[in-house]
């Protein structure tokens, strides 16, 4: 009998995809793959063995010098990567407010919560920033982070030069994250409060800001609502908007826009609840390769998007962690993703 005729009818142990093609194929995948092999020997010997006694029908001169563990071990590498590639993804739920929730609640929150939004400048609506400076902090309890920074409403660009004014924001974004002690290439999310398709001006201001950000070393991503709103005859979010754009006019010398989409619509949200749904979930095929978290309740709850959601919310209508006592200091925003810390992870 052949050699790779007996391989294949021989070792049914093996895979269908991996027998088909026999020898060559074995040893065109460890021409390929075998620098990723040298540390799992020593953890992969009895699935080597088990092999090995389970193919008696190949030549015996080729378990000899050890080629029968190559052969193997290819086998069992590949077998680890799909398992590891067909595994669900684990999802980290964290948390984001306008307001700093107070050093005291800090243990609290962390046994709940992964990571927390971290605001570069003064939020929607306030004079001041209560997070500056409270980085290390957050650090040592663990926290990981979403960095923000606040961007410009429609009315604060329809009367200025949107790109300008974007660059110059961008180039501050990056000086205060240096600032606050994050690494050179942290992911910075720029808050697009206002949702729907973004006028001329928006857009010229966020992809303004995001060049800005890149330029200074550090990674560009918004905030952005990823609920449809009607437009003419059709309807679009704002993050299908900003993905869009970039399909249209790819700028192939820089990484596209990452997003953090908020969406507390049930369904897909499930309301105020630490049971996270997976962040595919909220994704459509389209949006799926550039978000990274999801914004699925916020406080206080939104009665035209909530209507149909469990009622999990507080009586006051904000979403309060288990762990914590119902202040004012306590009440998030609910967010999930599939890493503890998408501003620092690259």
């Amino acid at each position: 009998m052949h050699y790779e005729e007996a391989f294949n009818t021989g070792c049914p142990i093996l895979p269908r995809s991996l027998r088909k093609g026999g020898i060559a194929r074995l040893f065109a995948h460890f021409s390929i793959n075998h620098r990723k092999w040298v540390p799992l020997v020593s953890i992969l010997r009895p699935g080597i063995a088990r092999i090995i006694d389970a193919c008696p029908i190949l030549p015996r001169f080729l378990w000899k010098g050890g080629i029968a563990r190559i052969i193997a071990l290819s086998l069992l590498c590949a077998t680890l990567a799909a398992a590891q590639n067909a595994a669900p993804r684990r999802t980290y739920v964290g948390f984001d407010r306008d307001d700093y929730p107070s050093d005291a609640a800090l243990s609290a929150l962390r046994k709940d919560f992964r990571f927390t939004g971290y605001w570069l400048n003064n939020p929607p609506g306030f004079e001041h920033n209560t997070w500056t400076g409270k980085r290390a902090l957050l650090k040592r309890h663990g926290f990981g982070f979403l960095v923000l920074f606040n961007g410009r409403l429609y009315a604060e660009l329809k009367s200025t030069d949107p790109a300008a004014l974007g660059t110059a924001d961008g180039k501050a974004a990056a000086a205060a994250a240096l600032r606050e002690g994050f690494a050179r290439n942290t992911l910075i999310f720029l808050d697009q409060e206002e949702g729907g398709g973004l006028l001329p001006e928006q857009a010229a201001y966020i992809f303004a800001w995001a060049s800005a950000v890149r330029a200074a070393g550090a990674r560009a991503g918004v905030y952005c609502s990823a609920i449809d709103v009607k437009s003419g005859e059709a309807a679009i979010s704002t993050a299908r908007d900003i993905v869009q754009r970039e399909t249209v006019q790819p700028d192939r010398a820089q990484p596209h826009i990452k997003l953090w989409i908020a969406n507390d619509q049930c369904p897909p949200a499930p309301g105020c609840t630490l049971a996270a749904p997976p962040l595919a979930a909220a994704l459509t095929p389209e949006l799926a390769p550039s978000t990274l978290v999801w914004q699925y309740a916020q406080s206080p709850r939104r009665a035209q998007f909530t209507a149909q959601c469990p009622a999990n919310y507080a009586p006051n209508g904000n979403c309060y962690a288990p762990a914590t006592p119902q202040s004012a200091d306590t009440f998030v925003d609910l967010d999930v993703s599939a890493s503890p810390s998408p501003s620092e992870q690259p």
